[in-house]
């Protein structure tokens, strides 16, 4: 068992550290007030970050069907040359890569049609 000076130590430190979280809050709360951007939908980061989003999905609307083609014939051919066993696990890695490229492909849609609704 913890003494009672040991347990009168233990509840103050703890206090001490309670005491100075809410006194740095309170400092901190001057700073803390909301400024409102006037017009940040034309600032340059706003934009800038939309052609940015706008121009990956598209790369994505391109290379996601492209990587999944090469892939799947890479699948196809090692399946080709596997036995009977390894098929089963070819198959899989086939089906996982188309289904990959839609999902891919299905966020990229999302986002874009997301994106659309903003300008």
């Amino acid at each position: 068992m913890k003494s009672i000076s040991q347990q009168i130590h233990y509840y103050l430190s703890n206090f001490k550290e309670w005491i100075i979280a809410v006194l740095i809050a309170l400092l901190m709360l001057p700073y803390c007030f909301t400024v409102y951007a006037a017009d940040i939908g034309t600032s340059v980061l706003a934009t800038g970050t939309e052609k940015l989003v706008g121009d990956a999905t598209t790369w994505l609307l391109v290379i996601a069907p492209a990587v999944t083609v090469i892939a799947v014939i890479y699948y196809f051919i090692r399946k080709a040359m596997a036995d009977e066993l390894d098929h089963k696990k070819w198959n899989t890695r086939i089906s996982t890569a188309i289904i990959s490229c839609i999902g891919v492909v299905t966020a990229s849609v999302i986002i874009k049609v997301i994106i659309a609704y903003y300008k």
